[in-house]
């Protein structure tokens, strides 16, 4: 995103998942795109993956302005209106949702229905489940899924006259 010009990291320097040597490289490199972008580390110590972070950055900018001086770049930052960002990601997010409803569809197409209606059947338990857990993210793409197979369920239904 190049519009991002400032990441904040708090608790840098807490170790763990992301806090790791490549979560902070790949955090540290949302502001990268933006030549005014800064990065800020909160932390009471240097860890050895905010350490190694740090230089990689370092080691990474140097190469790319060595590039740039070499190839008379200089660089200027994407400039994009916020609505334009939230209607490209709106447009993205749409044509990955119609894209994995096209897949569940084809993979339905091809079960019989007593397989079809099996497969319902343990999605539902699945997502209820996982709403029990309060895993909604999870049971809400389950229950997407499930209402693609029931579409094709019953259009197999009205195909063949069942009711």
């Amino acid at each position: 995103l190049p519009e991002v010009s400032l990441v904040a990291i708090l608790d840098a320097d807490k170790e763990g998942f992301l806090r790791s040597e490549t979560s902070l490289i790949q955090t540290i490199g949302r502001a990268a795109r933006n030549v005014n972008g800064r990065v800020i580390l909160y932390a009471d110590q240097i860890t050895d993956s905010m350490r190694a972070a740090i230089e990689e950055t370092r080691r990474r900018r140097e190469i790319q302005l060595e590039y740039n001086r070499k190839h008379g770049i200089t660089p200027e930052t994407v400039r994009k209106q916020i609505r334009d960002i939230v209607q490209d990601a709106r447009e993205e997010e749409a044509r990955q949702e119609a894209e994995k409803a096209e897949r569940i569809r084809r993979r339905a197409q091809a079960m019989r229905p007593e397989e079809l209606a099996r497969q319902i059947q343990e999605l539902e338990e699945q997502m209820y489940e996982a709403a029990k857990k309060l895993e909604f993210e999870r049971a809400a793409e389950l229950r997407d899924e499930i209402k693609e197979l029931r579409d094709v369920l019953t259009g197999l239904g009205q195909l063949h006259g069942w009711h």
